[in-house]
């Protein structure tokens, strides 16, 4: 993390863990607080990759499942890396600035994933560069989209942006993610005078209340524990936009397409609510009993729930099996226990 903004956070109440955000007060007062309120977030825990050149749009449409040469300053992408057997190795959030493209992924990812990326680049005139300390990440969320754009225009202006646009204005660049989450990227400087602004309207949190946004979004995070895991379609990266179908060749594309034209998609990703004295992790497998001992699907990502907290609430976005699915009987262990029950996603899956 940046020094300057790691003393910046630390001066503001910030505690840190597992090398994120954790909490600014606890993390159940700012559970509550995510229901009732705009709340915002430090997203330092995001590496980014800079890709730079004159080749560097050739080269990334011949790597990534989107249309990146669609890609303009006043749209961003969901995109994604996958395996030559088209089994995703990590999703991005893809925008274009004047330095070049970046890509957005866990930071757990970016030096493993930049590495790997720069095997490719062979003759290509790209250069890829870790940019995750020269740009400060917040996110801004709410339940309320009205409440959300209005601490939105009280920061920035009078400002309107659909899911997936993107403006640059003097303080920084703001991406609409979803009717519920901003995020803005800015230089240290701005980003100090941002914060102290959201500060006078809205509550710091830490990650773990932004993971839980991410969710109800339907948008996962591919991460160490899940790579290599997951199809593009089972992880609904075609239903979020991630993919495109029709701009040509790319790693992993001859295995995703074959499971879009040939119908052979057997697991969706669904959006789930459980209860447990201890919270799942990604990479952790769920079961029904239509598959026995035999894990019907596996944990992408979890949270707490900010509706059912006290009572060990969760909400995770699961991998599973479309049989389990239409049955809704997926559950966390393989012997008669909790049920996880599906919930709503903002688009449909089946």
């Amino acid at each position: 993390m940046n020094e300057t903004w790691h003393n910046t956070l630390t001066i503001s109440g910030a505690q840190f863990s597992e090398g994120r955000v954790g909490t600014y007060s606890s993390l159940p007062a700012e559970l509550v607080a995510s229901r009732e309120g705009t709340v915002f977030c430090d997203l330092s825990h995001e590496g980014l990759i800079l890709a730079a050149g004159d080749d560097a749009i050739t080269f990334l449409q011949g790597q990534l499942s989107n249309d990146v040469a669609a890609l303009t300053e006043s749209t961003a992408q969901w995109n994604s890396w996958s395996s030559a057997k088209g089994r995703l190795l990590a999703t991005f959030l893809l925008w274009r600035g004047q330095q070049g493209i970046f890509l957005q992924l866990p930071r757990a990812l970016q030096a493993a994933m930049q590495k790997r990326l720069g095997m490719f680049v062979l003759r290509a005139k790209v250069k890829l560069a870790d940019a995750s300390d020269e740009w400060i990440k917040i996110g801004i969320a709410d339940r309320d989209a009205d409440r959300l754009e209005a601490s939105i225009r009280a920061v920035f202006g009078a400002i309107t942006l659909l899911p997936m646009q993107s403006i640059h204005l003097p303080l920084g660049r703001i991406i609409r993610l979803s009717p519920q989450r901003f995020e803005v990227i800015a230089s240290v400087e701005n980003a100090a005078n941002i914060w102290q602004k959201l500060c006078a309207i809205a509550r710091p949190v830490g990650a773990t209340v932004w993971d839980g946004f991410a969710i109800r979004d339907g948008i996962i995070t591919v991460l160490p524990e899940t790579q290599d895991a997951f199809v593009a379609q089972m992880a609904n990266f075609d239903l979020i936009g991630g993919v495109n179908f029709k701009k040509g060749c790319y790693v992993g594309q001859e295995i995703i397409a074959r499971t879009q034209y040939r119908g052979i998609l057997k697991k969706r990703m669904v959006r789930v609510h459980g209860r447990s004295a201890t919270m799942p992790k990604p990479g952790d497998n769920v079961y029904a009993p239509e598959f026995g001992d035999q894990a019907a699907g596996q944990i992408a990502n979890v949270a707490p729930d900010a509706d059912d907290h006290t009572a060990g609430g969760f909400d995770a976005l699961v991998v599973a099996q479309l049989a389990s699915i239409k049955a809704n009987s997926l559950r966390l262990t393989s012997v008669e226990g909790e049920s996880l029950n599906i919930l709503p996603l903002p688009y449909d899956i089946i």
